[in-house]
């Protein structure tokens, strides 16, 4: 059996502890033209994530606060909402009243508002001028993903993609979404955070991703590179909520996935 290398990175630090060899090459099919080939990197923030069953506990560092409580800021300067609640719980809340008060279009602007206060321009502009789309963008965006952004969207792993013949490690797989979790709501999913990053992404870096959710295991994949296909034909937006679990449904009776 053939192994690859694998690079563990602490969550804490976000610096390389160890390398380890021995993990099995895995062979896992991605929709459309990408073909996912191994783990060779692996983020170490949070829990290592479970059954779609039992919630996954975290203990959230000091950048992970810090994250997080900029990212809440960010939305609620937009919103003018106030949440109650500290830290990520803090995130979720002023979320769902987003979710809440708006449509799924002013829902999308709200979060690619708050995401154009949270990063500053300048820097966004810096790193488009000095990383033009590429294989090595691509790459740097995924590893980038793993390292800055697990406090946000739970453990996640860099996977090796085939584009055009070519072997990339530009997938980003999340184990379980840690938003997705916090919210058991498709339409927070879709319209909080798959469909405005990938707008952002795409608008502000000039690199197109697409982010695959799966519902039924709260795992998604982000494959930077890969445009996404029109939203009338995206699988993933035909999803109904889960709605003996959703939050927003359960807390405030509305039909998160409506137009």
């Amino acid at each position: 059996m053939e192994v690859l290398p694998v690079l563990n990175l602490n969550g804490r630090s976000g610096l390389c502890r160890k390398v380890a060899y021995g993990l099995p090459r895995i062979d896992r099919k991605l929709r459309l033209q990408f073909r996912c080939d191994s783990v060779v990197i692996s983020s170490a923030t949070g829990n290592k994530a479970r059954t779609m069953g039992e919630k996954t506990l975290y203990n959230d560092n000091w950048f992970d606060r810090l994250a997080i409580g900029h990212l809440s800021r960010s939305l609620e300067s937009v919103t003018g909402f106030r949440s109650t609640m500290k830290g990520y719980d803090g995130l979720i809340e002023s979320a769902s009243m987003v979710a809440r008060k708006y449509d799924k279009k002013k829902q999308r602007e709200v979060v690619i508002e708050s995401l154009n206060k949270a990063f500053p321009r300048p820097i966004i502009t810096l790193i488009r001028t000095l990383l033009p789309h590429s294989k090595f963008t691509r790459e740097c965006f995924a590893l980038f993903t793993i390292i800055f952004c697990s406090w946000l969207i739970g453990p996640c792993e860099v996977k090796e993609s085939s584009v055009d013949g070519r072997k990339e490690k530009n997938v980003v797989h999340i184990q379980k979404c840690r938003f997705l979790e916090g919210t058991n709501c498709v339409g927070m999913c879709l319209n909080l955070c798959k469909i405005p990053s990938q707008t952002y992404i795409n608008d502000s870096l000039g690199v197109p991703v697409y982010m695959i959710p799966n519902f039924e295991d709260m795992s998604c994949e982000m494959v930077y590179g890969q445009q996404p296909p029109q939203e009338i034909e995206d699988p993933t937006l035909n999803q109904q909520c889960y709605h003996s679990l959703c939050k927003v449904k359960d807390s405030y009776d509305i039909d998160c996935c409506s137009p």
